[in-house]
């Protein structure tokens, strides 16, 4: 999937959506330019009871590059009144195992990719910045928040506490002791925000709706990276709940991600040599988006030790009903046997526990 700058108006790109999972009910999912138009919206959406308890911390990464004195946003905010442009400075967004967004400012180019953990709740945005021939800063602000996807926050200040060791920040959102929100950058420096709010972000999908559109978020601070002229620069900005976050390099968890989605692509034998006169490029891109989608419903819930298929996204859990109307497609067609069986299990302990009714292996 790739959409042009021809595709990147603001009316054609608040249309379509962008969704990434991490295999255990948490996600990433936003607009095509970058604007969260639902409450659900998020870079990182974790489920505290996998996959289940689903809450947004991470809503946007709002990112600037500032080229011989002069900014350019390369973010897109909806607020009541304003609307931030920028998209205009979007060339290109793709998507095949990862959304890739790709930035041109001047004779400057910024790639953005994200990736998801699979089975951590921690979403990693790695940077490939071309820089031109003057001096440059990319700066990146973290819009954040710690509440039910359900629901929105409209609070006039958010609690929030910080603890900076150089690039690796610990945060406490809104009282969540029990659940520390890390962030670390690999380069640049970090520059602490006091009582720095994001009010009235505006979701347009939830006004249609008829539901609350308006939010407020916080932003803890910035990072900061200078770029030389003529210099090529990687960066990995990441956020979790898990602690050690600082190990993890964005391009090596980009390459791991691929590999796991390439195995479940090749492991259905539709790509077999054997079938070489079906091989034509609509072909194989149909296969790949189709595991690849399919992937995304299928998590592992650590409380049961088994697997289960989530009934849709952004906001619907397991339903046993929808889980076999689905499962011949989701787990059978793609050849994952092993998930299966543990989803069938999934389903009977359900009933065994009067969670679903019996009626559902009527279908």
């Amino acid at each position: 999937m790739r959409f042009g700058k021809e595709k990147l108006s603001l009316e054609e790109g608040l249309k379509r959506e962008w969704l990434i999972t991490n295999g255990i009910g948490g996600y990433s999912s936003s607009t095509i330019i970058g604007a969260n138009t639902r409450k659900y919206h998020g870079l990182l959406v974790a489920p505290l009871m996998p996959p289940g308890n689903r809450q947004v911390i991470l809503s946007k990464l709002d990112e600037s590059i500032e080229i011989d004195g002069k900014k350019h946003n390369l973010y897109t905010n909806i607020c009541e009144n304003y609307i931030s442009d920028g998209y205009k400075n979007l060339e290109c967004f793709e998507k095949e195992y990862v959304p890739i967004f790709t930035y041109r400012v001047e004779d400057t180019m910024i790639k953005k990719f994200i990736c998801m953990e699979h089975g951590k709740n921690t979403v990693a945005v790695f940077y490939y910045i071309k820089n031109g021939g003057k001096k440059a800063k990319l700066t990146m602000a973290p819009i954040m928040n710690f509440r039910g996807f359900h629901t929105t926050n409209e609070k006039d200040r958010i609690d929030l506490y910080q603890e900076i060791d150089k690039n690796k920040v610990k945060l406490i959102i809104d009282n969540h002791s029990q659940n520390p929100v890390y962030m670390y950058l690999s380069d640049g420096k970090y520059i602490k925000h006091e009582n720095d709010m994001f009010r009235n972000m505006y979701y347009i999908e939830e006004e249609k709706r008829g539901l609350g559109a308006k939010e407020n978020h916080v932003v803890p601070g910035r990072y900061e990276v200078d770029i030389e002229p003529n210099e090529d620069r990687y960066i990995t900005f990441t956020c979790s709940l898990e602690q050690n976050i600082e190990e993890l390099n964005g391009r090596d968890l980009i390459n791991k991600e691929i590999i796991r989605l390439s195995s479940l692509i090749y492991n259905t034998y539709y790509l077999d040599d054997k079938n070489k006169e079906s091989k034509d490029e609509e072909y194989v891109n149909m296969i790949k988006n189709f595991v690849v989608a399919t992937d995304n419903f299928v998590v592992y819930r650590p409380s049961f030790a088994l697997y289960t298929v989530l009934a849709g996204y952004h906001w619907f859990l397991d339903w046993g009903r929808d889980t076999l109307i689905a499962f011949e497609g989701v787990l059978l067609k793609t050849k994952r046997y092993k998930e299966a069986k543990e989803v069938l299990l999934t389903c009977i302990r359900d009933i065994r526990f009067g969670l679903v009714p019996n009626r559902i292996f009527w279908i």
